[in-house]
């Protein structure tokens, strides 16, 4: 028996404004809540001068919803936009653009995770750190821009259609902590996006500003490869503190890793660091270690620019297998050797200020 919107309303007005101490649903800050065949999903908006305090209602919220029969699945988000910052509407090729980089609205960081190639295993890495930096007690969210190649609906175990029940706005979707929305929720598993230059960077601008993001320390952005429109449009309309760059020690994905630094810097978007995937291959069956795309060049092009190598991550059949399967490796085995370089870029993120 899936749970009614009544019993979920009946759940919320249990909990308390940490600011006012009355009930949430008397309040008016219960908005845009739907029950679909056990899916429930809702915004908390709050005001922005107090977003931190209510970070916890949002977790109390989540879990008190969950708890209820008939209840598969909960999202809850929460969101700070201030009066002066209303939402903005879905209107693509609005007249008056914004002159340069802004703020996403409740957004405090944004990292950029790149690669000069396909195939290095971005989307992996960026996945991986994304549950990493939740697992550490981030506020995180993933925008998934590689909008021809959209992977982290199945990485993250994601799926259905967002929500936009003012039509102005977007709900993300939410798993294992990270707030996530990517093109590929809007499309079918098999459907190509055959999109020019204006229309892939006006989805772009939406999925940025336009989705109810609430508030989260750090976003992260996992970014097609190359040097392209995407990439230009990020650090053209939004401030990105910083990005990271994957690649494999083989020469041919250093030389195009070598390009992506040199566009990051074109556009002074700091470079926090790059990460050697598919570092080495230990066999499951002798324990032989075999470096199959070689080894260190990441490291040593990482020296020469001065900016720190953060991981060298293992190619190893579980990484792939959980990726696959929806609960990246730092879920499904956070206490794995596997698991264990996306959790130190993580902390180092978080010790340095970047997360």
């Amino acid at each position: 028996m899936s749970v009614t919107r009544d019993a979920v309303l009946a759940c919320l007005k249990t909990l308390n404004d940490p600011v006012s101490g009355k009930d949430i649903v008397e309040l008016g800050l219960v908005k845009a809540l739907t029950v679909d065949d056990g899916a429930v999903r809702f915004v908390l908006e709050v005001n922005p001068s107090h977003a931190d305090a209510y970070a916890k209602l949002r977790d109390e919220a989540d879990a008190a919803v969950k708890a209820l029969e008939g209840v598969a699945s909960v999202s809850a988000v929460l969101t700070a936009h201030s009066k002066q910052a209303p939402p903005p509407d879905l209107k693509l090729g609005r007249k008056s653009e914004p002159a340069g980089p802004e703020k996403i609205p409740g957004v405090d960081r944004i990292i950029a995770i790149a690669s000069g190639k396909g195939g290095v295993g971005k989307s992996t890495v960026a996945a991986n750190l994304a549950c990493a930096l939740a697992a550490e007690g981030r506020r995180v969210g993933m925008l998934d821009a590689d909008v021809y190649g959209p992977s982290q609906p199945r990485m993250l175990g994601v799926s259905g259609r967002p929500a936009s029940p003012d039509g102005k706005t977007i709900l993300p979707m939410r798993n294992f902590g990270v707030t996530m929305m990517s093109i590929g929720l809007m499309t079918n598993d098999d459907q190509a996006v055959v999109w020019r230059g204006p229309m892939l960077m006006g989805a772009l601008q939406q999925m940025m500003m336009q989705v109810q993001w609430g508030a989260l320390d750090v976003l992260i952005v996992d970014l097609p490869p190359g040097t392209g429109d995407v990439q230009m449009t990020l650090a053209q309309k939004a401030h990105v503190d910083g990005a990271i760059i994957v690649s494999t020690p083989q020469d041919v994905a250093l030389l195009d890793a070598r390009k992506g630094i040199d566009m990051f810097n074109q556009l002074k978007t700091p470079i926090l660091g790059m990460i050697e995937n598919m570092s080495t291959h230990i066999c499951s069956n002798c324990g032989h270690e075999e470096h199959v795309f070689g080894h260190g060049g990441v490291a040593a092009e990482a020296e020469k620019l001065g900016v720190p190598l953060l991981a060298e991550i293992p190619l190893h059949l579980d990484i792939r297998v959980a990726a696959d399967g929806g609960a990246p490796i730092v879920v499904s085995k956070p206490d794995s050797t596997q698991a264990e370089g996306f959790r130190k870029v993580a902390k180092a993120l978080i010790a340095g200020g970047h997360a």
